[in-house]
């Protein structure tokens, strides 16, 4: 390796700072050596998680999180996006052995066969990476009700209004929280000529109840036919979630679930580290975890 090469790695390793560096490098492994989370057996809701070689860790610290402040044991579904390794899959099984963990060559299989009497979604899971998240979710899902959760969300405290609407029979909507401004890959009054559905506004994948009913295919199917739908590649997921939502019903979290790029947790019960401050996952968020006994919660 070239003396430029060394230097551009240690950069890369240090650009957010030591502190960065050191709670995302060494204390960040410690959730490894924590209980595994049983009985994760609630059908009432539905975890489904999308994860990857370079995400799993995250997605631990995720679900931990979410588990221990919400004091609930929803059941768990965790989709291989193909590149874990089989100690990466070992891994979360013992620290989740109630979950089911997919596998991409059996999602390909079954998946792609409960897609053949649509050919746009069809077309759109063999090319999109996260696809998965639509299809994937839907045809594993076993409840009424599911809650999406990526693995760049971290919680702080008992998501009362999140828990609230997935718990309450009564509550028809889908809900997820607000994102920094608008990013879909269709323009709303196109989307409102064409369907009737009126898009809400900052609509993000991230965090939310989703009702079965809602992931319709027949549905996705037309929304995937609108002029320019398949743009940037990160957001078509989250467009197609929004549309499929809008048109069933949804609303927005309350404000404090809300992605913000600016300050810090506040009282807020959970974070969602978007890219832009995927940083702060670690010397914010697992820093105050830890500060705060989280860890040491686990193991008791």
């Amino acid at each position: 390796m070239s003396l430029g090469s060394i230097a551009l790695k240690i950069r890369q390793k240090y650009q957010h700072g030591l502190g960065t560096a050191y709670y995302r490098d060494t204390v960040r492994q410690r959730i490894l050596q924590t209980k595994p989370i049983a009985n994760t057996t609630d059908r009432t809701c539905e975890i489904h998680v999308l994860t990857y070689e370079k995400d799993w860790l995250n997605l631990i610290w995720a679900l931990k999180t979410f588990y221990h402040y919400s004091d609930r044991r929803y059941a768990l579904c965790i989709h291989d996006d193909g590149t874990l390794t089989e100690d990466n899959r070992a891994t979360l099984h013992y620290h989740f052995p109630d979950a089911r963990i997919i596998d991409r060559p059996s999602a390909d299989r079954f998946v792609l066969e409960t897609l053949q009497a649509h050919p746009r979604c069809l077309e759109f899971r063999k090319t999109n990476h996260l696809s998965p998240k639509v299809f994937d979710f839907a045809a594993y899902l076993e409840t009424d009700r599911m809650l999406l959760l990526d693995s760049d969300v971290l919680f702080f405290a008992e998501p009362a209004a999140l828990l609230q609407r997935i718990e309450d029979p009564d509550y028809k909507l889908n809900t997820v929280n607000g994102d920094v401004a608008s990013a879909y890959t269709v323009d709303p009054t196109i989307v409102r000529e064409k369907c009737g559905v009126e898009l809400i506004d900052r609509f993000n994948s991230g965090l939310g109840l989703i009702h079965k009913d809602s992931l319709n295919l027949d549905w996705i199917e037309e929304f995937l036919g609108l002029p320019d739908i398949i743009g940037y590649f990160w957001r078509i997921e989250q467009t197609l979630y929004a549309l499929f939502s809008c048109r069933y019903g949804a609303e927005l979290l309350p404000p404090e679930y809300d992605v913000h790029l600016e300050g810090g947790i506040g009282d807020s019960p959970s974070r969602h580290y978007v890219g832009k401050i995927r940083h702060l996952m670690y010397s914010e968020g697992i820093q105050r975890l830890v500060k705060n006994g989280f860890l040491s919660a686990l193991n008791r």
